[in-house]
């Protein structure tokens, strides 16, 4: 068949042949002529290679192009026999071999009478015309050539047709290597944009979008953007001015701008903020004008969340090593939260263990925003946000706060428009002191960054709260010296001065005065000795209960039938006096505490509402279950303690300045003494408003065990 003579037999004695080294034997075909397969589809080679056979007046046209060190058979017209058989065919020992290998064409016009093809083998006969298809820099890239299977005279006009459908063919094949090369280039260019962390986006001479790639696309789904087109509004820039589409990076560029790190801020649609980094730059065309523009956009919102979280935590330090109190602190500690998250609202909340509740001690909303909240003065143990917050010891996060499963009622969430919210306890060590509280007018997923940050700010709170403990301890180990001294001097001296006198004139005494006066005497020493013997048990017992060496046994107990007792003493103490002793008490009323101890603090409440009524008047006492507390009330009409001296009663030996006014008998021990068995029961007291004259004592104990 023709192909076969057109085909394989190379001669092995290649200089008897004729054969002189060419391109290949030297080395000089580059790979990068070499021709892959899908550059040119086989419906195209075909029709070439019929042009050539018909250009040529012959039955058989063929087009070979080099591949990997071989021919490949890419178009063939006239072609009989499998293709597969002659698809693939080596560069040696084939007839398009001699053509590579020569710069003339191949002309032959009888195979078995030329020398060139003597070596092809038995029944190798026709005629062969074959001419190199090479590209615009003369690299060889494959042979385009006819055949006859009888032997015939190729005339120069068929010569130069073949040639000239080899130029056809090279025109075709460069156009068709150029689309391959550029298609080959997108592909890889897609790629490495594709890979790439920045967005990445291109438009035309018009503004109009040619190319966007994922990464791109992902930061407009982020931000709740179209993925098609550029949004027109909602950017600013990094001083907060308003940003039109025409201000955007790549259409500055486009008007010839280059810009670098230019920060755009984006106010989504979605309430959030992102921060960006953008680099444009305009695409300048052949002639020098522009026919586009580029812009690579970098996310940089994470890395300005971590410098506010820092510029947080700095301020809130700040506070608080400038605050004297939490309650001073609070404000500005909520602030800096508030504005770092940018956030709506925060709340502060102290623990107070003897109520069962926590309370606030500071709250901040964001100047602006529509969150008009009613912040509660407590907050039982369990209940609310922060109140939950404590009771679990671990922070909470709520997407939505308007959602059936959210601890703040819908009412609250539907008013202030708020959203998230996230409680974190406030602790030193295992003690949980208080509960920060924040919240967004957002929905938001929980972040471990932000919970993080929450945490820090929360631990520096608790070690604020627990130092300004230890140092108003301190304060007052050092008052409590000096009271003691003045204690040694005044207190102890006056009992001891007036028995040592009493004493002495017993001494002198004859035995008609000893007889009239010496009970009168005796009395006197009496109770003199009483009461030194009074100071000493009251210090004696301040000082154990202070180093934790008393023997304070908590067992259930009564506690309404130790203030009925108690009442029932004090009626009868007063019952020729103008003085009206009222009560209000439950029927019982179980607590874990020590009887006598408390005892001691009821009687010592009574004893100086009594005592500071020296006119008359009206004493109350009202106990009752509040929440996870016991709550106990001793309100009088007396003398009253001014705002300033309430703190200070509980000092030690103090006096407010009415009782010594007024001459009133006392050590000043009785409400320090009191404080501390309230203080080994982990309760509290405290003097709360009162209306009119008098004072009200208010008594908090837990009711179940600590």
């Amino acid at each position: 068949m023709v192909v076969e003579d057109a085909g394989r037999a190379w001669p092995t004695n290649r200089a008897a042949a004729g054969w002189r080294p060419g391109l290949l034997e030297e080395g000089l075909l580059p790979i990068s002529a070499e021709l892959h397969r899908g550059v040119l589809t086989s419906g195209a080679a075909d029709q070439l290679a019929a042009l050539v056979a018909r250009a040529a007046h012959a039955p058989v046209g063929l087009i070979h192009f080099l591949q990997g060190g071989r021919l490949r058979l890419y178009g063939g017209w006239g072609v009989a026999g499998s293709w597969d058989e002659i698809a693939d065919t080596p560069i040696d020992n084939s007839l398009t071999g001699l053509v590579l290998h020569n710069d003339d064409p191949v002309v032959i016009s009888d195979l078995a009478a030329d020398e060139r093809g003597a070596g092809l083998g038995a029944a190798r006969h026709g005629a062969y015309l074959g001419h190199s298809v090479r590209d615009q820099q003369g690299a060889v890239l494959g042979v385009c050539c006819a055949s006859d299977p009888e032997p015939r005279k190729w005339t120069l006009d068929e010569v130069a047709a073949v040639a000239e459908a080899a130029q056809v063919c090279t025109l075709l094949i460069t156009e068709q290597l150029a689309r391959y090369e550029i298609d080959q280039q997108r592909r890889f260019l897609d790629a490495v944009l594709g890979s790439l962390h920045d967005g990445v986006t291109a438009c035309d001479a018009d503004g109009s979008i040619v190319f966007v790639n994922e990464r791109m696309r992902q930061m407009w789904e982020d931000a709740g953007l179209p993925g098609d087109a550029l949004p027109a509004d909602g950017f600013t820039d990094a001083d907060g001015r308003p940003l039109s589409q025409n201000d955007l990076g790549l259409f500055r560029a486009l008007r010839g701008d280059h810009l670098r790190d230019d920060e755009v801020i984006l106010h989504g649609p979605d309430g959030r903020t992102r921060h960006y980094l953008v680099d444009a730059h305009p695409i300048t065309g052949p002639g020098g004008h522009t026919v586009g523009a580029v812009q690579a956009v970098q996310d940089v919102t994470r890395r300005r969340r971590v410098e506010r979280f820092r510029t947080c935590e700095l301020a809130v330090t700040t506070a608080l090593a400038e605050a004297p109190s939490i309650e001073a602190a609070g404000p500005r500690v909520l602030e800096a939260v508030v504005g770092t998250l940018e956030w709506a609202h925060a709340e502060l909340w102290l623990v107070d263990q003897a109520a069962g509740v926590v309370r606030s001690a500071a709250h901040w909303s964001a100047p602006g925003r529509d969150t008009e909240i009613a912040v509660p003065v407590d907050l039982p143990f369990g209940q609310g946000l922060a109140g939950r917050a404590w009771q679990v010891g671990k922070p909470l996060w709520i997407r939505d706060v308007g959602q059936p499963q959210s601890l703040i009622s819908k009412e609250v969430a539907a008013s202030s428009r708020l959203h998230a919210a996230l409680a974190v306890p406030v602790r030193e060590g295992f003690e949980t002191l208080g509960v920060l509280t924040v919240f967004a007018d957002t929905v938001e997923d929980s972040e471990d960054e932000l919970l993080a940050l929450m945490a820090g700010i929360a631990a520096h709170i608790g070690q604020f709260v627990e130092r300004r403990l230890v140092e108003d301890l301190q304060l007052q180990l050092n008052r409590s010296k000096n009271e003691y001294l003045a204690l040694i001097g005044h207190e102890l001296r006056t009992p001891l001065t007036s028995i040592s006198a009493y004493t002495e004139l017993l001494r002198e005494a004859d035995d008609a005065s000893l007889v009239a006066d010496g009970p009168r005497l005796l009395e006197v020493i009496d109770r003199n000795t009483n009461q030194l013997r009074h100071i000493i048990t009251e210090l004696m017992e301040l000082s154990a209960l202070d180093a934790g060496h008393a023997d304070v046994q908590l067992a259930p107990m009564d506690l309404a039938e130790v203030v009925r007792d108690s009442v029932a003493k004090a009626r009868a103490a007063v019952q020729d006096a103008p003085l009206v002793i009222d009560d209000e008490l439950p029927a019982n009323l179980v607590l874990p505490g020590d009887r006598k101890r408390l005892r001691q603090v009821v009687d010592n409440l009574l004893g100086n509402a009594v005592k500071y009524s020296p006119d008359g008047g009206h004493i109350g006492v009202t106990l009752r279950a509040a929440g996870r507390a016991a709550e106990l009330a001793v309100s009088d009409t007396g003398l009253g303690v001014t705002a300033d001296e309430r703190e200070k009663l509980f000092t030690g030996l103090y006096r407010t300045s009415r009782g010594r006014d007024k001459t009133i008998p006392g050590t000043g021990l009785g409400m320090t003494l009191s404080r501390a068995v309230v203080s080994r029961h982990h309760g509290s007291i405290e003097l709360v408003d009162h209306e009119g004259p008098g004072t009200t004592v208010l008594v908090r104990l837990p009711m179940d065990a600590r």
